[in-house]
């Protein structure tokens, strides 16, 4: 993790400072802004690994941060938030925000969130790879009506047409595509998507599920009311 680079956003001095001297510590390279307008240029001037953004900073918000990096980038981003309960967890999902932890928290808590989503990126680092289905063997491209899912290129089309994913949720559309026809509960998808061992908030998945929906198709991952999701043939 030595060349890891981490934008944090954070605009209370004393958090941001901490939370900067603890995470290089651990190894990060660390780029620490006060506001959004900030955030935004150490992101194109820098474009770090990962990306922590507190909700609440002047300038541009969080969550308008997080929309125009996802615009421009598919690079992992955390979101920071006062409230477990507060709309702005859900907001900054939506967003684009893989993940998100709540303040106060425990520096060695932050940094295992850092590292599980830094290790599902990594295992989808091919999504920007441009393949094409002639390239690769038959039975590495799954297809659910007009949807082909390119397991080697790590691609997906809808109808012919690429479909852009973030990493996260490529993860996702690959969990169901392993086991179509098959619910899959929210812990499930937590523990193999999210790399949690212990019980979060299932909001994230809720979230990326609609965001994912919008992408391939509503009507192609059903919900299966008081179980989970599948994904239908």
């Amino acid at each position: 993790m030595a060349d890891t680079h981490v934008l944090f956003v954070e605009d209370d001095d004393v958090i941001r400072e901490a939370t900067q001297l603890a995470l290089e510590r651990d190894g990060f390279v660390v780029t620490a802004m006060p506001d959004g307008l900030a955030g935004l240029e150490a992101f194109r001037a820098d474009r770090p690994d990962i990306a922590l953004l507190d909700v609440m900073v002047p300038g541009l918000d969080g969550v308008s941060l997080c929309r125009r990096i996802r615009d421009e980038s598919t690079v992992p981003v955390i979101m920071l938030s006062a409230r477990a309960d507060s709309i702005d967890v859900v907001l900054g999902l939506e967003a684009g925000a893989d993940d998100y932890v709540t303040k106060p928290f425990d520096g060695a808590v932050l940094v295992a969130r850092i590292r599980a989503v830094l290790r599902r990126f990594g295992h989808a680092g091919g999504a920007d790879r441009s393949a094409s289905a002639d390239d690769v063997p038959a039975e590495a491209v799954l297809r659910f009506g007009d949807l082909e899912v390119d397991t080697e290129g790590m691609e997906v089309r809808k109808g012919g047409e690429n479909v852009a994913l973030t990493p996260t949720e490529m993860r996702l559309l690959l969990e169901f595509s392993d086991a179509p026809g098959t619910v899959l509960s929210r812990d499930r998808l937590l523990e193999r998507v999210w790399d949690y061992g212990w019980g979060g908030d299932t909001r994230v998945v809720d979230v990326h599920v609609q965001r994912l929906r919008g992408k391939i198709g509503q009507d192609r991952i059903e919900t299966v009311r008081g179980f989970g999701y599948k994904l239908r043939g």
